[in-house]
């Protein structure tokens, strides 16, 4: 027994509220009674009393057990085939342990497949209908003792982020299974505008005090609440996929960022004045230095020009090259400073980092370059460069920063190496304007795969 009784049970007890445990009741098989059984081991149940019961009573007397070998490894082996059976969705894993979300939209680990409570050449699974066995139970008690019950079917679950288990509620009849305080107003003044009190998941915990696990008492009433029967159950206790913050299971979570990182990579030249986190770019340079590259090489390189004056010396340097290079194809002056104006970004942009691949690994067939082999060699070493800056794209995207790729350093290969003082070997491959985006960036569709794919 408890009392006084405390918040949330106030608007819903009376000044006294008592937890009863339920002796005597028997081993429960598939077909048993189990109304009976209660109604016998229950004489004094009341009006407004809440009948109390874990979910591996039902699961019996249901007929919700499956023969298991006793050999461990092979219980266990069977035990894992029922958990794929009863699961809907794998939210995550951690070595043999799976956290699912069942058939019942509950979420815990192994779907609730069970081993303990119950023979030892026999699994338990939880019952197909919970509320309904509530409901059932309820319908019956008040047919043998004529008492107006709740009844709540209870199982243990672990919570997130949280140590230890509980009883919940899996399955209600006659129990409002939540108590919305919105609207209310707390003893200060303040406005109670979301607060939901699980009233049958209290209920459950409440009543495992007295149950618990080892001592052969499945059952336990609740008296004292005021039961204002709303007709809700244990299922609106399931949170929608579509209101939960953590729907998404671990390996759904990581293939879908993945996916996003790469449809949300898109050439942004527009950016927000924000400073850029320099560790995010960081972080995401480091990921671009996990693209393959032939005979186990790294030739990646990165040029973060953060002096301004740095890479105002650069910039000024390809633009020159870039206007004489135009002007020597016999360009307009007019559209030779439009195109000269469409540098501006490299200018502009927050950040600006500078791609190149060297010759390092590479392989040398010849010695003047002339085998063909060696322009293969060559050739292999630009497409994992581009790999390269592929995946820094991605990695800045997978970041929440903008980027634009710009390639027309590759058309002045030296000049870059020569202002910076870079090594010879280094090859352009191209600039990286880097921002904050001035909003969400909205992911691209996939194109068809049968524009560039054929398959064979």
């Amino acid at each position: 027994m408890t009392e006084p009784i405390a918040e949330p049970f106030a608007d819903h007890a009376s000044a006294t509220l008592q937890i009863h445990p339920v002796p005597g009741l028997p081993e429960f098989r598939p077909g048993d009674d189990l109304t009976a059984a209660l109604a016998d081991a229950l004489p004094w149940l009341a009006d407004g009393d809440v009948v109390v019961v874990t979910s591996k009573v039902f699961s019996k007397v249901e007929g919700r057990l499956v023969p298991a070998p006793t050999d461990d490894e092979e219980r266990d082996a069977l035990r894992r085939r029922l958990v794929d059976a009863e699961t809907e969705r794998i939210l995550a894993r951690r070595g043999r342990t799976l956290i699912v979300a069942g058939k019942l939209g509950i979420v815990q680990a192994a779907a609730g497949i069970d081993g303990s409570n119950v023979r030892r050449d026999e699994l338990a699974l939880l019952p197909a209908d919970p509320d309904a066995s509530a409901a059932g139970l309820r319908a019956g008690l008040r047919e043998r003792l004529g008492v107006d019950v709740g009844v709540v079917v209870t199982d243990t679950l672990g919570r997130t982020w949280r140590i230890g288990q509980t009883d919940v509620a899996i399955g209600s009849a006659g129990v409002p299974v939540l108590h919305r305080y919105g609207g209310a107003v707390d003893a200060q003044g303040n406005d109670l505008l979301v607060t939901e009190i699980a009233l049958a998941d209290e209920i459950a915990a409440a009543a495992d005090l007295v149950k618990g696990k080892l001592g052969a008492l499945p059952a336990a009433v609740v008296r004292g609440m005021r039961l204002d029967d709303d007709g809700s159950t244990a299922r609106d206790l399931v949170r929608p996929v579509e209101e939960d913050l953590f729907w998404l299971g671990t390996e759904e979570a990581i293939a879908r960022g993945r996916r996003e990182a790469v449809l949300l990579r898109r050439s942004t030249r527009d950016f927000a004045p924000d400073t850029v986190d320099p560790e995010a770019l960081r972080r995401a340079v480091g990921t671009a230095l996990t693209a393959p590259a032939p005979h186990h090489s790294t030739p990646f390189r990165f040029v973060w020009l953060r002096d301004p004056q740095c890479r105002t010396a650069v910039l000024d340097a390809l633009r020159d090259r870039w206007r004489t290079d135009l002007a020597a194809d016999d360009r307009p002056a007019d559209e030779i400073e439009r195109r000269l104006a469409r540098g501006g970004l490299l200018r502009r942009a927050p950040e600006l980092v500078l791609a190149f691949r060297s010759r390092e690994g590479m392989h040398s067939y010849s010695a003047d370059g002339s085998d063909a082999r060696d322009a293969a060699e060559r050739d292999m070493f630009t497409v994992a460069g581009g790999a390269a800056v592929q995946a820094l794209l991605v990695a800045l995207a997978a970041e929440g920063l903008a980027s634009c790729w710009v390639g027309s350093t590759i058309f002045a290969p030296d000049v870059a190496r020569d202002v910076l003082d870079l090594p010879g070997d280094w090859e352009a491959l191209g600039a990286v304007a880097v921002g904050v985006p001035h909003g969400p960036i909205a992911p691209r569709a996939p194109r068809d795969p049968g524009e560039g794919l054929i398959e064979l």
